[in-house]
């Protein structure tokens, strides 16, 4: 399937943003919200998940139905729709970082519009829990407490002592503008995580010539495989 990878038009969104919610889908299908910040998790993250593990999930719990497409076509330009809105996520971390916004609800609490960034949090936790071990090194860090808002709105299950920190729409409110002010500092840390990681590798690398076997064991030469790689500045 070849991807068209422009930014969702307002329009296309909407397409979107209908079909999750239509009778084809299930009643837990992720709503745009939802899907939005699961989509944002697995940009961001540590390590790359494959489309064919995290689209099931899209779809709701392993129980639900699969979407009921009217024909392959519609099933392709769902697929083509979701990919673009990763696509539109991930462009705007590398090119623009600063004007990423995750896409929180708003709901009315006592006369006041506050935030409501349930939805998109679950969402990121979903896909967190795809990766629990990958994502260890962050809860074992300083960087702990920036994943912290993100699992009080997003986890399924808090402990007792911590239902009170999000016992009210404002409580949640003011997690939700931590949850957005948190997000590129959470990407910081894995970008540098994974730089770390690539040059203990290359550090570890074995002394061997260019015109030598590669000790990867891909059966190239040193100098046009693992000797290949650039230099992370």
């Amino acid at each position: 399937m070849s991807i068209n990878v422009d930014p969702l038009t307002d329009d296309e969104f909407e397409e979107l943003d209908a079909f999750l919610l239509s009778l084809q889908c299930a009643e837990d299908a992720m709503t745009m919200d939802v899907l939005h910040g699961f989509l944002t998790a697995i940009v961001i993250g540590p390590e790359p998940v494959p489309l064919s593990e995290w689209l099931p999930h899209v779809w709701g719990s392993p129980s639900s139905q699969s979407p009921q497409f009217q024909s392959p076509e519609q099933q392709e330009r769902i697929t083509d729709l979701i990919l673009r809105f990763m696509n539109e996520i991930a462009v705007t971390f590398d090119v623009a970082p600063k004007e990423f916004e995750p896409l929180f609800c708003e709901q009315e609490w006592n006369g006041r519009m506050l935030t409501d960034a349930e939805g998109w949090a679950m969402g990121f936790w979903e896909s967190v829990n795809l990766r629990p071990t990958a994502w260890k090194p962050i809860w074992s860090s300083d960087m702990a407490i920036l994943m912290k808002p993100l699992y009080l709105l997003g986890a399924d299950d808090i402990d007792e002592d911590e239902v009170q920190l999000v016992s009210d729409p404002m409580k949640a409110h003011k997690l939700a503008l931590q949850i957005e002010s948190n997000i590129l500092p959470i990407r910081r840390f894995w970008r540098e995580h994974q730089q770390s990681g690539k040059l203990q590798k290359k550090s570890e690398r074995p002394d061997v010539t260019g015109a030598e076997p590669c000790p990867c064991g891909s059966g190239k030469k040193f100098k046009q495989c693992c000797g290949n790689e650039p230099t992370l500045h």
